[in-house]
């Protein structure tokens, strides 16, 4: 039994912000409305820029989490969603490790558990907050003055606390979901939308073009002579979003929500009922979107320490075996050339696929090894694993048709990991496909968005039903 550490959370309670659960069951249309609202309160805080900043115009440390993070740089929304997510996810390990243990069952437990993760959240606020500031991201400190200092560290600080906070309101049921995946849906369906959609110009040589690929198609179209030039350029320009990619975009899209309706019916009868049946589920996306969430989370991470070390021991042999950092085609943002940190990165066209093989290899070889092993881990942190379905299958006094209780574990563990493994290997080889293909807003992005929104739909569908149901009940 691991050690009760949670106890030492109790004297914080009194002190920590805390939504009030709803006294009653919340409407569907009230849920609709809060959700809305805590977007709304999103979008805000992601585009009020930070008062105080002398310049943010530098190589982003945190470029490649930007999509998980649903961050966005020198705003409110600097960090996101990160706390949330770091803090939630250092608690389940440490649960699901049983190093520290906490009973589900109990409703104290529950809450000194949601208690520690959000005081956990708070403190990665703060110190994300100093660290940033004093580390010079968004100007020298000593010129900056402490005052400013001081605002800047305040300013990410309470929204950080208001994004742990909504996030809280969301999942206590005043809304739907949870606001992680709403924000990070969000995030990444607003940069789909403005990369299609964009009216900012930008003079790349030939002249004033549309950053949106759908308004630039027309605009081509209109002011070049040469229709078939006009429509070739607007499907395969290089340097700003062009039709191929949006085409790309929705192809994934699709795949990944008709993969979703893949799933083993596993028949269930229950031992209290005689002739009651039904089916129990096992979707072949069985993790959902975790995979790809933990191998973007460890991606990035490796590639903001690597970035940061390089920057500062640019020398080091060993620091250039983890990764060499250069700034691309003029910009000012890095990315590796060569090192462990290049080689988990994608090829940036299919054209460098041809180019650079071995690379293309290795990244396949990492990303789909990762993505399983990820896939199967998760099965054990969250609780989520054969042992854990079969014993809330007993719980429920049911079984599997044709099978005894005491045989369900080995049929479970027959098809669960599998699952598991399947799915993970299979959001690896689409998030490669849409890297290779040019899909807007990354391979990680899309996989993520259209796994929220399809699970948005199951909850939106849920509702509806029990809203009929009791429509007809009460007829």
């Amino acid at each position: 039994m691991g050690f009760r550490v949670l106890t030492l959370i109790r004297p914080f309670m009194g002190v920590i912000p805390e939504v009030a659960s709803p006294d009653r069951k919340v409407a569907f249309n009230q849920k609709v409305l809060w959700t809305v609202i805590t977007l709304l309160i999103f979008l805000v805080l992601s585009q009020v820029p930070l008062y105080g900043i002398m310049s943010s115009d530098s190589s982003d440390p945190l470029y490649w989490m930007r999509v998980i993070l649903a961050s966005n740089r020198g705003t409110l929304m600097e960090f996101g969603i990160t706390p949330i997510i770091t803090s939630g996810m250092i608690m389940q390990l440490l649960a699901g490790a049983q190093i520290i243990s906490v009973d589900y069952s109990l409703r104290e437990d529950r809450a000194l558990f949601s208690g520690a993760q959000k005081l956990f959240a708070m403190l990665i606020t703060f110190g994300s907050a100093t660290v940033a500031v004093m580390t010079g991201q968004y100007g020298d400190p000593k010129s900056l003055g402490a005052g400013i200092c001081l605002l800047l560290i305040i300013q990410l600080s309470v929204a950080g606390v208001i994004v742990i906070l909504l996030d809280e309101m969301l999942q206590k049921g005043y809304g739907l979901g949870s606001g992680i995946n709403l924000f990070i849906a969000t995030n990444i369906c607003e940069d789909i939308v403005w990369k299609s959609l964009s009216p900012l110009t930008i003079n790349s040589g030939k002249g004033p073009e549309f950053e949106g690929a759908i308004i630039a198609f027309f605009h081509l179209l209109f002011v070049r002579s040469n229709k078939f030039k006009a429509v070739y350029e607007a499907l395969t320009r290089s340097n700003l979003p062009n039709l191929t990619n949006l085409v790309a975009t929705v192809l994934v899209f699709s795949v990944v929500i008709y993969l979703q309706g893949f799933r083993v019916e596993i028949p269930v009868k229950s031992a209290r009922f005689r002739g009651h049946r039904a089916s129990f589920p096992i979707k072949l996306f069985y993790t959902s979107n975790m995979p790809i969430m933990l191998q973007s989370a460890l991606a990035s991470n490796v590639f903001m320490i690597s970035q940061l070390l390089y920057r500062r021991f640019p020398d080091n042999l060993l620091i250039k075996l983890l990764g060499v950092w250069e700034p691309y085609k003029g910009s000012s943002q890095f990315f590796p050339t060569s090192g462990l940190a290049y080689y988990m990165t994608p090829p940036r066209e299919f054209v460098s696929t041809l180019k650079d093989p071995i690379h293309f290899v290795l990244y396949v070889g990492y990303m789909l090894t990762v993505c399983a092993l990820l896939s199967r881990a998760w099965l054990d942190i969250s609780g989520s694993g054969p042992r854990e379905v079969a014993r809330e299958l007993r719980d429920q006094q049911t079984v599997i048709a044709g099978y005894r209780e005491t045989s369900m574990y080995k049929e479970l563990k027959r098809i669960i990991p599998t699952a598991a493994t399947v799915g993970g290997v299979i959001i690896g080889i689409l998030s490669i496909s849409a890297d290779l293909l040019g899909a807007i807003g990354s391979g990680t992005g899309i996989l993520l968005a259209v796994t929220i929104i399809y699970n948005y739909f199951e909850a939106f569908a849920k509702e509806q039903a029990e809203m009929g149901g009791l429509g007809v009940t009460g007829m």
